[in-house]
């Protein structure tokens, strides 16, 4: 139980600091976390959908991402951000297009502060 709630706060820095980064460099990119509270159902919302969502839809969508080579897998990628900003008030991630630039954003800073904060993820 420590460790999940370890993961989850180390995240929810992820996604707080990914906010504040494109407030500083790109003020009108529609990135929005209100306050920490936010960012921590940001980040739970992440990763129920990471958890749940995204390995159904990529058994549904397996032909069309062969297709692509993979590409498709970051679709569904920004997908997942995107609706966890549709579901938690205060958070957006402006726009599919904008989601997908996020997720580029948080899985590079979630890798940075793991490995500061010396966390796991199986």
């Amino acid at each position: 139980m420590k460790d999940f709630i370890v993961r989850m706060l180390v995240s929810a820095i992820a996604v707080w600091a990914c906010a504040g980064f494109f407030e500083w460099v790109a003020p009108t990119s529609g990135v929005v976390v209100t306050d920490y509270t936010t960012a921590i159902w940001a980040a739970l919302a992440i990763g129920f959908m990471n958890a749940i969502i995204k390995p159904i839809l990529t058994i549904l969508t397996l032909p069309i991402t062969v297709f692509t080579l993979g590409l498709f897998l970051l679709v569904i990628n920004a997908l997942m951000f995107y609706w966890s900003g549709e579901l938690i008030d205060g958070f957006s991630t402006g726009g599919l297009m904008m989601s997908l630039i996020f997720s580029f954003v948080y899985s590079t800073v979630l890798t940075f502060l793991d490995t500061l904060f010396g966390v796991r993820r199986d």
